[in-house]
């Protein structure tokens, strides 16, 4: 009986301890798209880790890179509200000082649906921050639950 209940309280704290983390990881995801939806370049530049990787699978399957400065300066160029990507978050995995998240995702634009997609993060904790250091995702504009 006692070893059941060991086992139990240790099993509950590693969980609960997975708990905050995650959502940890989850509030750098969001900064990320909260500074796209205000076109807030200082907001998105934070969510990133220095030498972060920004990518997009096109429909052919061709690998495009995109410059993260280039990204923030483009997303604060945008009308404050005009771009809304909501997100779901399907799974977070973590080891460590790494991190990984899958979320789908439907992207707007003033309102309008534009696409859909999946958003593949790695994050990495550092001075007790996460950070995103790599971003790949799809996009299309078939298949999407609207």
């Amino acid at each position: 009986m006692k070893i059941t209940s060991l086992i139990l309280v240790f099993v509950s704290s590693f969980l609960l301890a997975q708990k905050p983390e995650e959502e940890l990881i989850k509030s750098t995801i969001n900064q990320l798209f909260n500074g796209m939806k205000t076109s807030d370049s200082v907001l998105i530049k934070k969510s990133f880790s220095k030498n972060a990787v920004l990518q997009t699978i096109t429909k052919t399957g061709e690998v495009k890179n995109e410059n993260i400065n280039d990204f923030a300066v483009s997303i604060s160029n945008a009308e404050k509200q005009s771009l809304d990507e909501r997100i779901t978050f399907s799974n977070i995995l973590i080891d460590g000082n790494l991190a990984s998240a899958w979320t789908s995702y439907e992207f707007y634009y003033k309102g309008q649906f534009s696409h859909c997609g999946v958003n593949s993060f790695q994050l990495v904790k550092s001075n007790n921050e996460w950070k995103i250091q790599y971003i790949i995702d799809t996009r299309r504009k078939d298949n999407c639950k609207k």
